[in-house]
């Protein structure tokens, strides 16, 4: 005699799987023959009411441990963000009084200076002239020496200055970049415990040269 409880579970296993009652008819009919199904037995077979336990929650397969977890991936260092641009600065283009040699300056009004008169051109008479004994025309410093007094000075000495006009931002950014191309060569040709200054200097140029982008 199959135990109640195999019993059960043979019944459990023989209904289909789509069923979710919890109760199973035993059905017998008078040739002895024996059924179970979900639905009430036959009006002239034996009917014997089983109640079965809910079926619970499948519980998920184990997981295979032959695959192997794949390491995290370890997140990109972001890229360093370029350093921000600096406001480009004022310079201006300057012609200097004495020879007409052009330069580039961060002032607009450079500081006077005294050049000796002749130097400008309009003096009459050369600097020998000038400067030397009885205006033999000798200018060697050794002739002069206690023969120049202050009045001398002050009658063949003028005060000038260098003519300076701003530059606009395409010429400014043209500067910036000889003034970049410079400073670069002075880096490579420094000793090491010199090139703090041109560094320095670099990372200013860099800052300034990017708001000359598109331009």
């Amino acid at each position: 005699m199959v135990p109640r409880r195999s019993l059960l579970i043979l019944v459990a296993a023989l209904l289909p799987a789509s069923v979710t009652a919890e109760t199973a008819y035993k059905c017998t009919t008078p040739n002895g023959r024996v059924s179970y199904q979900d639905a009430p037995c036959p009006a002239r077979a034996r009917q014997q009411a089983i109640t079965l336990a809910a079926p619970g929650p499948t519980a998920p397969p184990p997981p295979d441990a032959a695959v192997p977890v794949p390491p995290p991936v370890a997140a990109a260092t972001p890229a360093a963000a370029p350093p921000p641009a600096a406001p480009l600065p004022m310079l201006y283009r300057c012609q200097k009084a004495t020879d007409g040699t052009i330069y580039t300056s961060a002032s607009g009004q450079p500081a006077a200076y005294a050049v000796p008169f002749g130097v400008l051109g309009a003096a009459s008479q050369p600097l020998g002239s000038v400067y030397g004994l009885g205006g033999a025309g000798a200018s060697a410093p050794e002739l002069n020496r206690g023969k120049v007094t202050a009045g001398l000075v002050a009658n063949n000495y003028v005060w000038v200055r260098d003519a300076c006009r701003p530059l606009d931002a395409r010429e400014t950014c043209e500067a910036l970049q000889q003034q970049y191309e410079e400073n670069e060569h002075k880096l490579h040709q420094a000793f090491e415990s010199e090139q703090a200054p041109f560094v320095k200097r670099e990372a200013e140029l860099e800052a300034q040269l990017a708001s000359c982008s598109g331009r």
